[in-house]
């Protein structure tokens, strides 16, 4: 820290110090310019008569006045002015004791706003310049009196100009610090949405695989020791499931490491794509499955690709827990218009096995807000914040006549909204 920086410091600390070092100064340069007098003709600017004792009290007050200038500004204005006009209409010598209030204007005007400032300054300009014109000893046109004038616009300039800067400076500070707080809350958002997106994804591959694990292990346990190769060949489904389970954990936890660690996935996210695979994989764990597809040639955007995908995948792993053994499913993938509509349909239990299943079924599905009910599960919470955080429309419910029926409607072009490009799907507006 230098030496500049110290002294700056101790300043800010001590401000009355500073004010009464400043009335010293003020004190000692009314002394010595009571002395000079101006160049009239020949000669020197500078007399021998010493200023009289009511000069000298008169500068002695209004510098003491001077020391409380922060604390009363507008007391130390009123009082310095009054001395002044004490001094000016005096005869005898004149002293500068308007020096004092010069200071005092200055101050004023540092502390108040510019329309206060420009009022005050006025009225202090016209009032110690008029006494001193009307009133004073000297001609009207003297130099004092025109100093005086100068003297008192300049200071009251001068404050308003540093009032100025110092709010230019705050207004600058506080917007850097609320930039500030807004990068940390943006932060924290992004976060806290991060977090939410990975457990949606964390979700939907453990309920689906870990469902497929269950169904399988099920069926190899009751077929063990009378169809043994069955058993095996559920137990080799059980293994492929556990295995793609873990892959797809890996990749997802792996997006919580640092985008330079070279052990981070790159493997594209799921999609339609690979709607075979995922629907291969139920039907071997014994759910019957059958897909129509309308969405040839569509180039989805992967926030959609992804969402289509975890939506199917969520809707047929509740079919294989919760629809019977004998349930079938139907999906749909089609492209209507701007939007891609997806929906997953199955028969349900049978008529003995119904209540029960399709009560623990809608506990899990329920809640999308239309009939009032709250479901209990998440997978549909977890479909409904996708389709949502795109723009689009979910719903489910029992279907008339028994099973249950999963419909989601995601847009996936744009769309001109007063002559600008917005895409629903990304959430983003281009020129």
């Amino acid at each position: 820290m230098t030496n500049f920086e110290r002294c700056r410091g101790w300043a800010r600390t001590h401000p009355l110090a500073v004010d009464a070092v400043l009335a010293a100064a003020a004190l000692v340069c009314m002394v010595i310019g009571s002395f000079a007098e101006p160049n009239r003709g020949q000669g020197s600017s500078w007399n021998v008569h010493a200023p009289g004792s009511l000069s000298l009290t008169l500068m002695g007050l209004g510098s003491a006045a001077l020391v409380f200038r922060r604390h009363a500004p507008w007391s130390v204005l009123a009082a310095t002015c009054a001395l002044s006009i004490v001094e000016l209409v005096s005869t005898g010598p004149r002293a500068p004791v308007v020096m004092c209030a010069v200071i005092a204007l200055y101050t004023v005007a540092a502390r108040t706003n510019r329309p206060t400032t420009w009022r005050v300054g006025l009225i202090t300009i016209t009032g110690l310049t008029g006494v001193a014109m009307l009133a004073g000893p000297l001609p009207w046109y003297a130099e004092e009196n025109l100093g005086i004038f100068a003297w008192t616009g300049m200071a009251a300039a001068a404050g308003d100009a540093v009032r100025s800067r110092r709010a230019f400076v705050d207004a600058i500070r506080e917007r850097a610090e609320r930039a500030e707080r807004t990068r940390e809350e943006e932060a924290r958002r992004r976060v806290a949405e991060e977090r939410l997106r990975i457990a949606r994804d964390l979700h939907d591959v453990v309920a689906h695989h870990i469902a497929l694990v269950n169904v399988q292990a099920g069926v190899a346990a009751h077929v063990m020791d009378k169809r043994p190769d069955q058993a095996k060949e559920a137990l080799a489904h059980v293994r492929d499931a556990s295995r793609s389970a873990l892959g797809e954990l890996r990749a997802t936890v792996g997006l919580l490491r640092q985008s330079g660690d070279p052990e981070a996935p790159t493997e594209p996210a799921p999609g339609l794509g690979r709607l075979d695979d995922l629907v291969d994989t139920f039907r071997h764990a014994g759910l019957a499955v059958e897909v129509a597809r309308g969405d040839a040639g569509l180039n989805p955007p992967a926030a959609v690709d992804l969402a289509a995908y975890r939506i199917i995948q969520e809707a047929l792993t509740n079919v294989q827990k919760h629809a019977g053994e004998q349930a079938k499913a139907e999906v749909s993938v089609v492209r209507v218009g701007p939007n891609l509509e997806i929906t997953v349909l199955d028969d349900g239990a049978g008529d003995d096995q119904r209540d029960d299943q399709r009560e623990h079924k809608q506990d899990d599905q329920q809640g999308d807000g239309r009939g009032g009910e709250q479901g209990g599960g998440h997978g549909l919470i977890g479909m409904r914040e996708r389709v949502s955080a795109l723009g689009g429309r979910c719903s489910a419910g029992p279907r008339y006549g028994g099973g249950f029926r999963v419909h989601a409607i995601l847009p996936v072009t744009t769309v001109k909204q007063g002559g600008r490009e917005h895409s629903p799907a990304r959430g983003g507006t281009t020129a």
